[in-house]
């Protein structure tokens, strides 16, 4: 059966987009119990429904409003943990910074999600993933040197470097807090986290094994060995045999002779050998070359679009992706017990759970009748769409 470690955890999530909400979809996954205060009016480019969602309830609050506000804070009581991806300066305006919150729950993880961090002279300023990564070396050693860096997708800054961090941070500060009762204040910068992500660049940097050019070193699309190739059909076939001896089997598979393709470090060769890796490749169809590869310790694997990959069966005997009402939900992950087939839990509607959380939290009827006709919170009914 699935484990889902973390059911007595408690988090109070400000809605916002990406990472944020990322990050708390992770420990809802886990089991959290993640409350999201959405807004009476959802910004112009907000998903009604998104995977990031599911799992968690929605109240709808008015922060501008005290009785909105007042409402947030009874959140921040019950909570153990607090999610909010705002620019410096924000939450402390509406009242709801750590001190603050800190002042009704001691123990609380306070953490923080933004590009830039809470300091420094860009912390007030905009910007998105591309600029993040662009600040901290990762972008400028991807692609191929002819040509400016692509942009690869949001993965490495918002999530990587953003939501992993965050959710590191808000778990490391609860274990602190299980100890001490003391919380504590996470400030997740992306331009941090990806940073640490880039030790090991750093590494091979000091030990002579990795240069600034791109297109020039073992991970980068610099090595023939470490790339992608196209095949016939015109898909395309994932090689990563960087190890001698699941070169030596890449060799083999493709039927080159070792003597006179060269050594697999030669730079001097390296063109010559991409020409060659190309050539044979382009001989047969993705799937008659994963054929070939099939139980082999050549490294090779077919790049899947992010409709194909639900049918491999790799992804399929890992119960990878599950569909439900039209939406594709990737598992979650990590797996504690054994992989099984996890169905996917609702995403909830804005303000879905209003009544229900201001009655946890201990208001009467009177009072969430009193609420919801002022505008301090919202059902579903008269919240955003």
């Amino acid at each position: 059966m699935t484990q889902r470690p973390l059911e007595n955890l408690r988090i109070v999530e400000f809605a916002g987009l990406g990472p944020g909400p990322f990050a708390g979809q992770m420990l809802a996954d886990l089991g959290a119990d993640v409350i999201v205060i959405d807004r009476p009016k959802r910004g112009p480019v907000s998903l009604s429904h998104a995977v990031e969602r599911r799992g968690k309830r929605s109240i709808i609050l008015d922060l501008k409003s005290e009785a909105g506000r007042a409402v947030a804070l009874d959140l921040v009581a019950w909570a153990h943990g607090l999610i909010e991806g705002f620019r410096p300066g924000v939450m402390e305006r509406l009242g709801l910074g750590p001190e603050r919150c800190h002042g009704v729950n001691p123990a609380l993880v306070y953490g923080r999600m933004t590009g830039w961090g809470q300091t420094g002279p860009y912390a007030g300023m905009a910007g998105h993933d591309l600029n993040y990564i662009g600040l901290t070396g990762a972008l400028a050693a991807m692609g191929p040197a002819n040509a400016p860096p692509p942009p690869p997708l949001n993965l490495l800054g918002d999530f990587g470097g953003g939501s992993m961090m965050l959710v590191a941070g808000l778990l490391a500060g609860r274990l602190k807090a299980v100890e001490t009762g003391a919380g504590s204040v996470v400030d997740a910068a992306i331009t941090d986290g990806v940073s640490a992500l880039m030790g090991m660049i750093h590494s091979w940097h000091a030990a002579g094994r990795w240069t600034p050019e791109r297109g020039d070193n073992a991970l980068d699309g610099g090595a023939p060995y470490y790339r992608c190739y196209q095949t016939a059909c015109g898909g395309f076939v994932s090689v990563a045999a960087l190890e001698p001896q699941f070169h030596a089997a890449l060799l083999a598979a493709l039927d080159i002779d070792p003597s006179t393709h060269g050594a697999q470090h030669d730079k001097t060769r390296h063109a010559e050998q991409v020409e060659r890796f190309a050539a044979v490749f382009a001989g047969r169809s993705r799937d008659a070359w994963m054929a070939v590869f099939e139980g082999t310790d050549a490294c090779v694997a077919p790049v899947l679009d992010y409709r194909e990959m639900a049918a491999h069966k790799q992804n399929r005997a890992r119960f990878a992706t599950e569909d439900r009402d039209g939406l594709r939900h990737p598992r979650p992950a990590p797996v504690f017990g054994a992989a099984a087939a996890v169905p996917p839990p609702e995403i909830p509607e804005d303000g879905a759970h209003s009544a229900e959380i201001l009655a946890m939290l201990g208001r009467d009827d009177a009072d969430i009748a009193a609420l919801l006709a002022t505008g301090a919170a919202h059902g579903p009914a008269s919240g955003a769409g």
